[in-house]
This record gives structure tokens, C-alpha cells and sequence, in this order.
């Protein structure tokens, strides 16, 4: 068992909250049973070590079995040490070092929905959208411009592990990505709240089509509203002002995703 806070071992996992160390190491962290499940399931390659405690391996003992028959390198830890490495304040007993996700543009598919989030850097919202295009059955998440980074940690914990179900591309430039998918006959719908009800859009929902999703405060700014077929915006029949992002996201997913398997 590892025990000692000052391990070296130790020290590295916890400096993996900063992405100057992710990139340097080229590796981040994973926590919680759910994510590290999934990980271990869907790319066990990329694990490079798993961390647990005594009281995890007690209730999640098919988890350490699935980590001990993966190419990673397994440690018993004390509470203390897990606590010293995890992000969170209440770490859940597990955690685990993977190799950084790296996609291209290339490597989508025929894509009939895509989620391109623009300038969003809230991690949590990411996350949030990342799992529920992986819940709509989206073929890819892409990234672009200043948003934030896809292996912050707080992103990989919103996403509960759908980071590893779908093809997730971090690209600056957004001319690229919008003229990569309309190339392959993907239109472009930017998320307003300004912008046409997506009920009056159910003919056009049907086709293959990639959602622009802007920043968090500021929404879309022209120049990328310019990129998109057609604005699109969320209903609101009751009282509330608005949605957040990540709500907001949702809906417009499975608008599409309704249509698509009708």
C-alpha cells in the first residue's frame, strides 16, 4: 500500500490538475467509479495506472479486477494519499491516469449529429453537453476556439465518462471545422436564443446537422453566427427567462435525434 503523502508517484497524479503538466506528461486524471469503469471498458490501452482504497476494492471489486487485467499499473492507497492526488474534496476511492484523448477531424465518421461547442469554457457546461451528445447518440463532440480544455478535470467528472464513447476533436479554427462538415452534407444550426423555434424546424432536423453552441455569458458573436444555415432557438412556454448552456444543449440534440430515428 501506498501511504506516504510525499511519494513522488503521489506528487505527480496531484500536478496533474494543472495542463501544463497534462500536456508535459501527456497523460490526465480520471476519478470516480463511474468514469474509471468506463474508461477501463472502452479504452483500457490508454490506462497508465489506477489508484484505489481498501474501502473501494470492498464495494467495487469488478472494477479493480478490470483494472488488474489491463495493461495499467495497479496501487492499493491509503484514504490520505488518495485525498493528496484527487481534484475533489470527497474523492470516491478510485482513480486512474489515462493517456490524452487526441482526435482529429479525420477521425469522423459519416456524422449526421455533431455538437460543436465554440468558446465554451465553463468545464462543467462541456461536460454537461459532451454527455448528453453521447446520450443522444451524437457521432462526435468538437471543440473549438477558446473552450476549455478537454481533459480538465472537472470536464472529464461531468461527463461520467462519455469522453470515452465518442470521437471528441479539440480544433481552434472554426471555418475548418464548419466547412469539414459541410463538405460531408452536415448543415450548420447555431443555438440562439434568438433565432427560429425549433418546433418550426422538424422537416429540417431529420438531415444530418451539427449544433453550434456558443459561450457560456455571450452566446454566439457574428462572425460565427455567419457560419450557420440557420439560426435555431429553445422555446420557453413557461415563466423561466432562459436556459443554461448545458440544458439548452439538450434539447436541441434530441430535437435532432427525434427527428433522425423517426
Amino acid at each position: 500500500m501506498i501511504s506516504n503523502t510525499n511519494d513522488p508517484a503521489v506528487k505527480a497524479v496531484k500536478r496533474l490538475a494543472e495542463r501544463s503538466r497534462r500536456d508535459d506528461a501527456g497523460v490526465f486524471l480520471v476519478e470516480g467509479p463511474q468514469a474509471v469503469r468506463e474508461l477501463l471498458d472502452h479504452n483500457p490501452n490508454s490506462v497508465v495506472d489506477v489508484f484505489y482504497t481498501e474501502a473501494f476494492a470492498a464495494k467495487f471489486g469488478a472494477i479493480v479486477a478490470a483494472a488488474e487485467g489491463s495493461p495499467a499499473t495497479v496501487d492499493l492507497v491509503s484514504d490520505k494519499v488518495l485525498e493528496a492526488m484527487a481534484d475533489t474534496v470527497t474523492p470516491q476511492g478510485v482513480l486512474a491516469v489515462a493517456q490524452l484523448i487526441q482526435k482529429s477531424l479525420t477521425d469522423i465518421g459519416d456524422a449526421k449529429l455533431v455538437a460543436i461547442c465554440h468558446e465554451v469554457r465553463d468545464p462543467g457546461n462541456a461536460g454537461a453537453i459532451i454527455r448528453a451528445a453521447d446520450a443522444a447518440g451524437a457521432d462526435a463532440v468538437i471543440l473549438t476556439g477558446a473552450s476549455v480544455d478537454l481533459h480538465n478535470p472537472k470536464l472529464v467528472r461531468a461527463s461520467t465518462g462519455s469522453i470515452f464513447h465518442l470521437t471528441i476533436v479539440e480544433h481552434d479554427d472554426l471555418a475548418d471545422v464548419v466547412e469539414f462538415l459541410t463538405d460531408r452534407g452536415v448543415q450548420i444550426f447555431a443555438a440562439s436564443a434568438e433565432g427560429t423555434s425549433i418546433p418550426e424546424m422538424r422537416t429540417q432536423l431529420a438531415k444530418p446537422t451539427a449544433w453550434l453552441f456558443g459561450n457560456e455569458a455571450h452566446g454566439l458573436d457574428e462572425d460565427a453566427r455567419a457560419f450557420a444555415d440557420a439560426t435555431v432557438s429553445v422555446p420557453i412556454f413557461g415563466k423561466a427567462e432562459s436556459l443554461n448552456l448545458a440544458t439548452a444543449a439538450s434539447v436541441c440534440l434530441y430535437a435532432s435525434a427525434f427527428e433522425q430515428r423517426a
